[in-house]
């Protein structure tokens, strides 16, 4: 059994990580079409080591007779397409932040709530969660389950490839200009990026956060535990790829890091990487191309009665992106959710 797939913002990276995952991960895919914007109408893709496809646009496809439509094109044509592929039949996967508040739309990671899937037959879309949000919810759902989260605070380091291929560019040419002593004004980014880390992520609110840390919150509260408190203080750092996370958590019931840890270990979608020891842990560097989400200094926090500290990392692109999309279209199959063979 096969299925018809369109990948829609498939120039972008993390377009194209959905591509490569697809092929590495062998779904069962009878046709492929790789869409984007007019602008990019015609040009190739690699699809594989051996197949090429032409993009093609976006606006004028036809998306009935369409299993799956895999979106990233951002959030504000993700609003005028998605409606139109789902109201042809085809399931929408949208990786923009344009559904994700939607009381009728699902928002998942298949590792903590694929039972919210049943959801999707209201709209006919799903929405895959903020590349941050997925990495730690990852981590605190089997710790949850155990343990009852009280609280939640968590700092993160975010790359600039959650900015797209743009805000990587800008870090290659900000560091370039930094050993030529040259200055480079800052486009993608409020500040230099190169050598400097940035406190700001997507705008401002308020009450003071930005969107991407109110995003945090809510989007946890949504798919984990709405009764879970959660602070958020999220920043950009000079990594092309992988976000890094400093999670404090406090729970309603006693818990060791030994047994936080052993539990971890037994966990869907999670390595762990805590020696202590020099370079006993993972870093950024070292999670990009990986699938899992890595969780390293695993500790007690003496100052609430039931605190745990720990830092994780993941590549956005993967699991942040690309990954957890596909992970979504796999278990509808498995859940008999996606049973038609395309013709």
């Amino acid at each position: 059994m096969g299925y018809r797939v369109a990948v829609v913002g498939a120039t972008g990276a993390v377009g194209r990580e959905m591509l490569k995952t697809l092929h590495e991960r062998n779904f069962p895919i009878t046709e492929i079409a790789a869409l984007a914007s007019g602008r990019s109408t015609g040009q190739e893709i690699s699809f594989g080591e051996k197949r090429i496809l032409t993009v093609q646009n976006l606006e004028t496809f036809d998306f009935k007779g369409w299993d799956i439509g895999l979106f990233s094109p951002g959030a504000s044509v993700s609003a005028i397409h998605a409606p139109r592929a789902a109201a042809a039949g085809c399931i929408v996967i949208d990786n923009t932040s344009q559904f994700r508040m939607d009381p009728d739309i699902p928002l998942v990671v298949p590792e903590v709530n694929p039972h919210h899937l049943r959801q999707f037959t209201k709209r006919g879309i799903i929405a895959n969660p903020n590349c941050s949000t997925i990495q730690m919810v990852v981590a605190l759902k089997p710790l949850h389950d155990e343990y009852k989260i009280k609280r939640v605070v968590v700092s993160t380091y975010q790359s600039t490839s959650g900015a797209g291929k743009e805000g990587m560019d800008e870090l290659f040419s900000h560091t370039r200009s930094s050993f030529v002593h040259e200055s480079s004004a800052p486009e993608q980014f409020t500040k230099e990026i190169a050598f400097n880390c940035i406190p700001h992520i997507d705008k401002f609110m308020d009450d003071g956060s930005t969107k991407e840390e109110w995003k945090m919150v809510v989007e946890t509260k949504k798919i984990l535990d709405p009764a879970i408190a959660v602070h958020a203080t999220c920043v950009r750092v000079p990594v092309f790829i992988g976000h890094g996370e400093a999670v404090n958590v406090e729970f309603e019931r006693p818990v060791t890091a030994g047994e936080a840890r052993a539990l971890l270990r037994e966990s869907p979608g999670i390595e762990i990487v805590d020696v202590r020891e020099d370079g006993g842990y993972m870093t950024q560097l070292e999670c990009a191309g990986e699938d899992a989400v890595f969780v390293s200094r695993i500790r007690k926090d003496p100052t609430v009665p039931h605190g745990l500290s720990f830092w994780c990392v993941s590549d956005n692109l993967r699991k942040g992106a690309a990954l957890n999309a596909v992970q979504i279209a796999e278990t509808l199959i498995a859940q008999g959710m996606l049973a038609k063979q395309a013709a």
